[in-house]
């Protein structure tokens, strides 16, 4: 008989469990209604819809797809589900991942934001499309709901983040304690609101500032995404401190020198 005493591991608390929501597929079309230059490197976007009916964002870092129409035509096409996968008749469209800042189904009006400082499809078709221009969004497909009631919460990222990083500051409670690392460039650093206890730093290096925090003994969750590489650097930091892979999520929204890039590289087991 083996003697080694055995432990059993605590219970993931109910309140603080991590959890995935899927929502009914759906793509519409959308027009351009209005466009603000936010900085010089952001531009948000107000795109108008018939019918917003149904549509859901459960998480702070859901992600739509924006369908770009190909040249010569004057909407894209919009998927269908086959066999559980996005399926385009015809030619397909050019499509990035995109967060929900803020939408109204009522009203039919979904708010996006634009980093402009690459030469990509998207970021020309935010500063340069005319009001009233077609453009497809299918999505979110699904959510993973953070919970707010953790100890402390780390937000890490760059400015491909900062929309994600804003909207979960914004629905965090008082009482919550939130530790954010921002590398945005200066001119494009802006007032970020919150109800609550922020330590906010904008910095140089992300993997850097990650390794300067001290990882506290309660239960928190540690959030972050950027470029592929910084975040690759994240991990191995987090790994380096001890930090448990079901109380984290990092994802590359972007790698450099490749287009359309997203991939998760630590996410809530």
């Amino acid at each position: 008989m083996d003697a080694t005493p055995t432990t059993t591991p605590n219970p993931v608390s109910t309140e603080l469990r991590v959890q995935r929501v899927r929502h009914e597929f759906a793509a519409r079309h959308m027009q351009l209604m209005a466009r603000e230059r936010l900085s010089a490197g952001f531009v948000r976007v107000i795109l108008g819809s018939a019918d917003l009916s149904g549509f859901r964002s459960d998480g702070f870092d859901d992600h739509v797809k924006l369908l770009l129409a190909p040249p010569g035509h004057a909407r894209p096409g919009l998927p269908e589900l086959v066999d559980g996968r996005p399926f385009f008749q015809g030619e397909r469209p050019v499509a990035r991942d995109y967060t929900p800042v803020r939408w109204d189904t009522e009203q039919g009006v979904l708010v996006l934001e634009f980093a402009i400082h690459d030469a990509g499809p998207a970021a020309h078709w935010a500063r340069t499309a005319p009001m009233g221009h077609w453009v497809g969004v299918a999505g979110p497909r699904g959510s993973m709901v953070i919970p707010k009631g953790f100890a402390w919460h780390w937000l890490l990222g760059d400015d491909s983040a900062l929309p994600a990083i804003e909207r979960r500051l914004a629905e965090l409670p008082a009482e919550a304690h939130v530790t954010v690392r921002l590398k945005v460039a200066e001119a494009d650093r802006r007032t970020l609101h919150s109800a609550a206890r922020v330590d906010l730093q904008w910095v140089d290096d992300l993997a850097e500032a990650a390794a300067a925090l001290a990882l506290p003994d309660t239960e928190g969750y540690i959030w972050a995404a950027g470029e592929h590489s910084e975040m690759a650097a994240i991990r191995s930091v987090m790994k380096d401190k001890g930090a448990p892979l079901k109380r984290m999520r990092i994802a590359a929204y972007w790698k450099r020198g490749e287009a359309a890039h997203h991939a998760e590289l630590v996410e809530e087991a």
